[in-house]
């Protein structure tokens, strides 16, 4: 049974990359560290790995809850700590009291600076107080050049762990019924639009399916799949639920408050 039928195709090339590194460790004897996953790229990653394998598998972004972590493939003998993940968190310095900062604008700030975005972690905000994670590899070249968000001047100052802000993303469950498992058909449900208006949202690349940006309307979602769209937010299809007697999909999401 082949390990590539349970994924989609565009995932193949980073699972021979995992089965590349995992294979490294093996020969080797040392560890190997990751940039940035998201969580799907997370559960790909368990999902090779596994919990018999010779090699295993940890990850960590800066604090528990993080959603974005960096992943270290090891021996069996190896014991991992978090400074080897090697993860530097840098607070934003600006002026709260005239401005406010937003995840998008940050994000664009970030990208802006030429860099991948496997090489960010988590960009957390909460009132006036605002950070981003990122890898000790490029932490230096960051705090440099990092002075600006949209017309906002900015300072970077790295901080412990211990000072990462605490935000909690909240998420309430619902039922919703659609023609078929189509991107387009689910975004409208789900975000009460016609299948007309989310149309350029999705053309306009402005839609991701598993952090991953989709511009093709008849995207076919699964089970487990997280989908954004901006300014509307993001859900996850946590699962689905059999076909009505009108043949319709019943599945159950999950949608960011």
């Amino acid at each position: 049974m082949s390990i590539y039928q349970h994924f989609r195709k565009e995932e193949h090339a980073f699972i021979d990359q995992i089965i590349e590194w995992r294979e490294q460790v093996k020969d080797e004897y040392t560890y190997k560290l990751l940039d940035f996953l998201d969580p799907r790229e997370i559960d790909i990653v368990q999902s090779i790995i596994g919990a018999k394998e010779e090699v295993k598998c940890a990850f960590w972004g800066g604090f528990d809850g993080a959603e974005r972590k960096r992943a270290i493939l090891y021996p069996e003998y190896y014991e991992v700590q978090n400074d080897d993940f090697d993860i530097v968190v840098y607070s934003i310095n600006f002026p709260s009291k005239f401005v406010s900062l937003d995840h998008r604008k940050v994000l664009g700030s970030t990208m802006g600076l030429g860099i991948k975005r496997s090489k960010f972690g988590d960009i957390l905000i909460d009132r006036d107080e605002a950070q981003i994670i990122v890898t000790g590899q490029v932490a230096e070249f960051v705090r440099l050049h990092f002075i600006q968000v949209g017309k906002t001047n900015v300072t970077l100052e790295q901080v412990g762990y211990e000072k990462i802000i605490s935000v909690n993303e909240e998420w309430r469950e619902q039922t919703v019924t659609v023609s078929s498992m189509r991107l387009d058909v689910i975004l409208s449900e789900v975000f009460n639009l016609s299948r007309a208006k989310v149309l350029p949202y999705i053309q306009n690349e402005m839609v991701k399916v598993n952090w991953k940006v989709i511009d093709d309307p008849s995207f076919h979602c699964h089970q487990g799949d997280t989908l954004s769209m901006r300014t509307f937010g993001r859900f996850k299809i946590i699962s689905i639920e059999g076909q009505t007697k009108k043949e319709k999909w019943r599945i159950i999401v999950a949608k960011a408050k």
